[in-house]
């Protein structure tokens, strides 16, 4: 039985075909571990766990990758009104998350980067993004410029005109209000 599934580039139900024959690659951008886990959270890894399923017992050989936010802003604030460290406040839900996810059966990933094992990389990212006149600094946030990729919206069906401005809107130095942090100093 083939596998079909909605392909949001070009808005279609497809057949699933592996880029490498009998191998795929699944990543889901994991938790933001400033809180523990409630059901909407959970929700996502449980959907991912029974595709990953599906396709191992079809016999694809299937690396999966869901990452975890272990530093943000929200996650520092945190931390400072409990007085503990940020990465104490980070681990404890971590591990509330990991616990939940075992808790429902789900598989653990093959592999589960940390944000801040990847700060040099994403720091290089962002210098890159700046160097091509996507990104911009100010005052040690980083932010990224929506007006300066043209297909920026495409993915989602939307206009930047019509889109919804980002939650911290009211930064006075973002170019559009729109643009969103792909930083922020702590």
């Amino acid at each position: 039985m083939p596998l079909s599934l909605y392909d949001t580039a070009s808005r279609a139900v497809r057949e699933f075909v592996p880029i490498a024959p009998g191998k795929v690659g699944i990543y889901l951008c994991g938790a933001t571990v400033q809180a523990p886990p409630h059901v909407g959270h959970i929700r996502s890894g449980v959907s991912f766990d029974v595709l990953r399923r599906w396709l191992m017992a079809r016999g694809y050989d299937v690396t999966f990758i869901r990452n975890v936010t272990d530093i943000d802003d929200k996650i520092i604030h945190d931390a400072g009104h409990e007085d503990i460290p940020y990465w104490s406040l980070a681990m404890r839900n971590e591990r509330a998350f990991s616990r939940a996810y075992e808790v429902l059966g789900c598989l653990p990933p093959t592999y589960e980067p940390r944000a801040t094992g990847h700060i040099p990389e994403m720091i290089e990212l962002m210098e890159r993004l700046i160097e091509r006149n996507h990104g911009y600094a100010v005052r040690g946030d980083v932010y990224f410029d929506v007006r300066s990729f043209e297909g920026y919206g495409s993915l989602s069906g939307q206009r930047i005109d019509d889109m919804l401005a980002s939650p911290d809107s009211a930064a006075k130095e973002k170019r559009d209000p729109r643009d969103f942090a792909m930083w922020k100093s702590a």
